[in-house]
């Protein structure tokens, strides 16, 4: 499956254990991360900004940026979420042809779906691999 995970959910993979977590270090290999400059540069700056982390010391964001498919995207032709920061993430959810968006942020999840990519949150993403939805 080709997924975009959300800032919000790399982040929380990284700062604590849980359902994230589990789904960077647990299920990320299995699936195809879907990665752009922008994301990349939006979770850099909470991690130095919100954390005081280092990104490069970080096994977990490196094994992220690794196996990620990297893409270039462009901007929406025309505003589509609520919040407009996260129109990026739609334009690299339809830029990697993903099938899905992983994320915890209310302005994306009720969208439901953008241009046939799903948008889930990390507890619906694991119960679709799982075969529980």
């Amino acid at each position: 499956m080709r997924v975009v995970f959300d800032t919000n959910v790399i982040v929380a993979a990284l700062v604590a254990e849980g359902l994230c977590h589990e789904i960077v270090e647990t299920h990320l290999p299995e699936h195809t991360a879907i990665l752009a400059d922008p994301l990349w540069k939006e979770l850099v700056e909470k991690l130095r900004s919100k954390f005081n982390l280092v990104p490069e010391e970080l096994p977990l964001l490196g094994l992220y940026r690794r196996l990620a498919e990297w893409v270039q995207a462009q901007p929406l032709p025309k505003p589509v979420c609520r919040d407009a920061d996260d129109d990026w993430v739609l334009a690299i959810a339809v830029a990697g042809r993903a099938d899905m968006i992983v994320t915890a942020d209310p302005d994306l999840l009720v969208l439901g779906a953008h241009e046939g990519v799903d948008i889930v949150s990390p507890r619906q993403f694991l119960e679709r691999i799982h075969g529980k939805a």
